[in-house]
């Protein structure tokens, strides 16, 4: 749940260092929400967190492809759906601020291991991709060790997965024969190039904030033992 808000900005560490960072776009500080838990933004992220082992079934079990593809239009709907009433409703959460990235991740990481077993997509795609994830798995943990929290979500990271979401019922479209999947093929292999490489790019950027802090904690750790 995630809006536009350019400029400068600093994460403050658990042991109350400040570092400036590149800002990334957001509606509020992740640290300065509130803690709720029943809000309906909420209750549709959890929503498309449980859509993701139906969507793997549907896909893997009876390969419903027609129902997966609802499954998973329906998850970049509620994902535009949480942020438009967060917004609306001035309902923000930290745990929002959470399950909306996960639940991001969650889909893209499920659709591309149920694509390799299908045989839909080729397996240097999902290399790349799910590579992405693990170097900021990584990532996640040099934060950790520095006593920082997870970065906001940057715009061009919603971007990338709001075309990746649609792009992959695309991919499934265009996974047969006939006029339907002739047209969808083009199309979708377009979206997920240009999701894939803003999904790439998008990470890149988030290691170099990562690095950034490191080299700030590292200038300060002398300057802190005088």
């Amino acid at each position: 749940m995630s809006s536009a808000l350019s400029g400068e900005g600093s994460v403050t560490s658990s042991h109350g260092s400040s570092s400036p960072v590149p800002a990334v776009d957001r509606a509020v500080d992740r640290n300065e929400l509130p803690d709720r838990v029943w809000t309906l933004p909420n209750a549709l992220s959890v929503l498309r967190l449980l859509g993701v082992p139906l969507f793997l079934w549907l896909l893997l079990g009876p390969e419903a492809d027609g129902w997966a593809v609802v499954v998973l239009m329906l998850s970049g709907v509620t994902d535009w759906a949480d942020g438009a009433l967060a917004r609306k409703l001035g309902q923000y959460s930290r745990l929002g601020a959470l399950l909306d990235p996960a639940a991001d991740r969650l889909y893209i990481v499920a659709t591309l291991v149920a694509f390799v077993l299908r045989d839909v997509v080729p397996l240097w795609v999902v290399a790349v991709l799910v590579g992405r994830e693990l170097v900021l798995g990584v990532m996640l943990l040099v934060l950790r060790h520095y006593g920082y929290p997870p970065l906001q979500v940057h715009y061009l990271g919603k971007a990338a997965t709001f075309i990746l979401l649609y792009a992959f019922p695309g991919l499934l479209l265009a996974d047969g024969d006939g006029t339907l999947a002739a047209v969808c093929q083009p199309i979708a292999w377009a979206l997920t190039i240009w999701g894939g490489v803003l999904y790439v790019v998008a990470g890149l950027l988030y290691v170099v904030q990562v690095l950034g802090i490191v080299a700030a904690e590292r200038r300060a750790a002398p300057r802190a033992a005088r």
